[in-house]
């Protein structure tokens, strides 16, 4: 792409003083980042590297002067706050998105892009734009025969209530449909999910084959992102630095690491969200569950079923609308990792009732995923 934000550097004029700082900035600026540098050279379960993109870039993916960004010129579009603001079109968004995922836009720059698309916020082009470039660098998983793969992002962990995300997922495999738990987490004011699967006996593989045997075999498997989408994962490590979230967040909620066997389920934190996802999951015309989450998390609130929205190729289908149900909570039950595990041992042995919402969060998925 030649026009709009950004030109080749053989385009660019090679005499220009500016364009001589601006490569070194990058090169330093990459060179920082050897986590994201030395990913071509690190074992092939940690390569997010693409064919496509050794194709295009070749083993020095991140050399700068294979696409020179004009990256003052971005944020002066995008940076004019909510109503000044000019969207980027889909390539655009695509190549930007790209150079951040793969480690190519100096500190500073990047600070200013980040924030300048969270005060304008991202149109439905962009965030298309920006899952294709994030579907050029996610590496997949040999999904199982039969129902698809249920793909359940897990981000935030338990705030104030139980989180009932590793239930979801246990009874899935228990309908005999596959289920891939993906994420990480860097709160330190939350309940990790990762330490409440662990205590359920629901331990993180270390390589996407160990994986897909497990999905195969017990129907369940846990993958941490950074085996998935080595940039997206370093992106969303910033939100400490940054203090706040991203657009990285709520691709992580669109991540497809089983692409054409999949059902996402896109839980949805912000009403705002909730349309432009919508068209975004039309769009790509996918199989996914969209929903609002609770606390953050991809399953239903026990005390009020949100909107189950099911999106199949194009077509958009509610399966379960919006209903409020009677939940007393069992005694002892809290958000810590032991008193949450005990919880959800005792619902799938029968002894504590599991919430009427989770149930029917279970037939929505089961329904989509036998679905081909």
């Amino acid at each position: 792409m030649t026009s709009g934000f950004f030109q080749t550097g053989a385009q660019a004029d090679s005499n220009s003083e500016a364009n001589k700082h601006a490569t070194t900035r990058l090169r330093l600026s990459t060179l920082s980042r050897l986590n994201i540098v030395s990913l071509l050279h690190t074992p092939d379960n940690l390569t997010q590297a693409t064919s496509e993109n050794v194709a295009r870039f070749g083993n020095d993916l991140w050399h700068p002067d294979n696409v020179l960004m004009e990256f003052a010129t971005i944020i002066k579009e995008i940076g004019r706050g909510t109503k000044g603001a000019r969207p980027m079109t889909r390539d655009q968004a695509e190549t930007l998105f790209g150079a951040i995922l793969d480690g190519t836009v100096p500190d500073m720059e990047l600070g200013a892009i980040l924030l300048a698309l969270r005060i304008k916020g991202e149109t439905p082009d962009e965030l298309l734009g920006f899952k294709r470039a994030l579907d050029a660098r996610t590496r997949q998983l040999d999904a199982p025969a039969g129902p698809r793969t249920v793909i359940l992002p897990t981000y935030n962990g338990a705030r104030k209530q139980a989180n009932l995300m590793p239930l979801l997922a246990l009874l899935l495999a228990r309908e005999g449909i596959p289920t891939l738990i993906q994420g990480r987490h860097d709160f330190d004011s939350r309940v990790s999910p990762f330490k409440l699967l662990e205590a359920l006996d629901i331990h993180p593989q270390t390589s996407l084959p160990a994986a897909s045997i497990a999905l195969a075999e017990q129907k369940i498997a846990c993958l941490r992102l950074d085996l998935l989408a080595r940039g997206l994962d370093w992106l969303l490590s910033l939100r400490p630095r940054l203090g706040v979230r991203n657009c990285g967040h709520t691709l992580a909620k669109l991540l497809d690491p089983c692409r054409g066997r999949s059902v996402r389920v896109v839980a949805v934190t912000h009403p705002a969200f909730m349309e432009s996802l919508e068209t975004v999951l039309i769009e790509e015309r996918g199989c996914a569950l969209l929903m609002r989450g609770t606390e953050g998390e991809a399953y239903a609130a026990p005390r009020r079923r949100p909107r189950l929205l099911g999106l199949v190729t194009g077509q958009r289908e509610i399966l379960f609308d919006q209903a409020e149900f009677e939940y007393a909570e069992s005694e002892g039950e809290g958000c810590s990792v032991e008193d949450n595990a005990a919880l959800i041992r005792q619902m799938l042995a029968g002894k504590t009732p599991i919430p009427q919402a989770i149930l029917d969060q279970v037939s929505a998925l089961a329904d989509l995923a036998r679905r081909t």
